[in-house]
């Protein structure tokens, strides 16, 4: 088959397919629409972000419902609002020739009395997210008891959001006997398990193979310190000038942050994650989507809704926790038979996460370096040089010609070139002409791909003076951490917890904050003490004393015996000032560390405002 009249639909959906432009359905949709339209089956589609997957179900469900009904006869769940929304406004383009559809978004953050108030017009097809949806069940706001219909899309996205048991729930008040459609990009043990649950005998088809990234796709990574990351972000974004980005962080928090500081270094930038409202949300995604917003910094959940088919590039600022996370981040490049690259800033703590990622999604991952400061100049020169190059003469222009020739009357074509083109190259040079470089090498990790601890040249260990006594797994103490001494995600690893004691292990160039930080530091009323181990991933000894020094553990809060540490409290605490956060200044040209702002005045050494295509 390869025409959509050729799988069998009506000749409504034909009209609106030709009028949206598809010429030929995608793989998933010339598998799974024959199956769901020519019989009443369960369906488990496995398929890769950007594939077509709403239309794959859409079309089936349009052509079957009853449209001179007012009753509810389709129920399509989604985890995010951005998604809900976008299934909803594809669904009525594809319906725009079935008169009498109507189909609702029910969603949180907007009101729940309108979306009632739409439902009771009576909805055909219902969009909704598991949370809202829940909620409008349990005040009889909606009746899906006649359904025929369930979708479950983006299953394993729904799953490790939490929403199993909304999701049972909201199904518990479905027929027995309604068709289940369940698509997923990948399949954990989880979707597997609702599948089993809820579906009798479904149907399995796969694009590809199971958790597989698409082959339009490449895979790179870079290699850097922690401390490195935002300067390596800043470097790949101005080795691609043209760059339309996803960048994906962890946390809201360091979504936040990452974007903020992006805009304070002239690039054209945005946030997307849960703590902003709708309308900022909206309005985020509206300026992604006009590309007056080049890079488009976001969490893994609030991603989940953006549906754009030309994003070049998805950089991974941080890698997600669950390692089937970034089969969904790096599906959002590479659309609509496009291709694209899926980038990867890790420290040296992360690397053998590669190795995992590359067994799930059946692709090798290559290493590269960091562009320099003087590659980056040349690219950006060029990149100059082809815009103007390819500029369309705006011929208002031509009446200032004879002003502008008496100027450059004494200077050849050569000496003119070179002075348009300094007037930008400049800005870059003089910012990276001193740069250092970011790259680090791998000759530091053991024959597993992981941080070699026979030493202290690669980090240091520590002693801290909980365990589990007080709470703390490996989890919760690196969470501990991180949040005191305001470090990232892979700043702190080789967590070990032990019953009254714990070691963990930080990049050389932290030792010094962090000893500072833990001097005379009280937590739940009682000092927790931190010192340099001798331990380097052995475990310490069970009767709760180091190895190697003569420090015994304290519980009862008092002051502990810091011979077996690293010296006394004035020798660790000196420098206790360098690690505060330096003030910005534009003035610094040649800073490796913060780059100056950008400005469009043509003064001082900022680098140019991107422009905006």
């Amino acid at each position: 088959m390869s025409t959509f009249k050729d799988l069998g639909l009506n000749d409504h959906l034909l009209q609106a397919i030709t009028d949206l432009g598809f010429v030929k359905p995608s793989e998933v949709q010339e598998k799974a629409i024959p199956i769901l339209l020519n019989s009443e089956t369960d369906l488990v589609a496995l398929a890769q972000t950007g594939t077509g997957k709403t239309a794959a179900f859409g079309f089936p469900m349009l052509e079957k419902i009853d449209i001179d009904s007012r009753t509810t006869q389709g129920l399509i769940l989604s985890p995010t609002r951005e998604l809900c929304l976008q299934i909803t406004n594809e669904i009525k383009q594809y319906g725009k020739y079935c008169k009498g559809l109507n189909v609702v978004a029910i969603y949180g953050g907007s009101s729940i009395t309108d979306q009632a108030r739409e439902v009771k017009r009576g909805a055909q097809i219902i969009v909704a997210t598991p949370g809202r949806m829940k909620d409008m069940i349990s005040r009889r706001l909606v009746d899906i008891s006649k359904i025929e219909y369930a979708v479950l899309d983006e299953a394993d996205e729904m799953l490790n959001m939490g929403f199993y048991e909304d999701i049972t729930e909201i199904l518990s008040h479905t027929p027995e006997d309604k068709s289940t459609w369940l698509f997923s990009a990948t399949m954990p043990r989880e979707v597997a398990t609702i599948a089993k649950k809820f579906m009798k005998s479904p149907q399995e088809i796969t694009v590809g193979n199971k958790n597989e990234s698409t082959s339009n796709v490449s895979h790179e990574y870079y290699l850097v310190n922690a401390r490195d990351r935002y300067q390596a972000l800043k470097r790949l974004s101005d080795a691609n000038p043209d760059i339309f980005s996803v960048v994906f962080c962890r946390t809201k928090r360091d979504t936040q942050k990452v974007a903020e500081k992006l805009i304070e270094d002239g690039y054209s930038a945005g946030a997307l994650h849960g703590d902003l409202s709708q309308n900022q949300r909206d309005l985020v995604m509206k300026s992604f989507r006009n590309k007056q917003i080049q890079t488009l910094v976001a969490t893994d959940v609030a991603a989940r809704g953006i549906d754009v088919d030309d994003i070049t590039h998805v950089i991974n600022y941080q890698l997600p926790d669950e390692i089937e996370t970034y089969t969904h981040r790096s599906g959002r490049t590479g659309r609509a038979g496009k291709t694209g690259v899926s980038m990867v800033i890790v420290s040296k703590s992360e690397v053998r996460k590669i190795k995992s990622i590359e067994r799930i999604i059946k692709q090798k991952f290559e290493k590269k370096d960091i562009p320099d400061g003087a590659l980056i100049c040349e690219v950006q020169l060029m990149s100059l040089a082809n815009k103007i190059h390819n500029t369309e003469i705006n011929h208002e222009i031509d009446k200032h010609l004879t002003s502008i020739n008496e100027l450059f009357a004494d200077t050849d074509k050569d000496e003119l070139i070179k002075k348009f083109f300094s007037v930008e190259f400049t800005r870059f040079y003089n910012y990276y002409n001193k740069s250092k470089n970011l790259n680090i090498a791998e000759g530091s990790f053991d024959s597993e791909g992981g941080r070699s601890y026979g030493g202290t040249k690669n980090s240091t260990r520590y002693f801290i003076n909980v365990g589990r006594k007080d709470g703390f797994d490996w989890m919760k103490l690196k969470d501990f951490l991180r949040e005191q001494l305001d470090l990232g995600k892979d700043d702190i690893f080789k967590a070990e917890v032990k019953d009254s004691f714990s070691f963990f292990n930080t990049e050389n160039e932290l030792k010094e904050k962090v000893l500072a930080f833990f001097t005379d530091f009280k937590h739940d009323g009682r000092f927790v003490n931190v010192e340099v181990s001798e331990n380097r991933g052995g475990g310490g000894r069970r009767d709760g004393k180091r190895s190697g020094g003569r420090r015994e553990d304290k519980r009862g809060g008092g002051k502990s015996d810091r011979r077996g540490g690293s010296g006394n409290r004035s020798e660790r605490r000196g420098g206790g000032d360098s690690y505060s956060k330096p003030r910005r200044s534009g003035s610094n040209t040649n800073s490796s560390s913060d780059k100056p702002r950008r400005s469009n005045s043509g003064s001082g050494p900022s680098i140019p405002r991107r422009s905006r295509r």
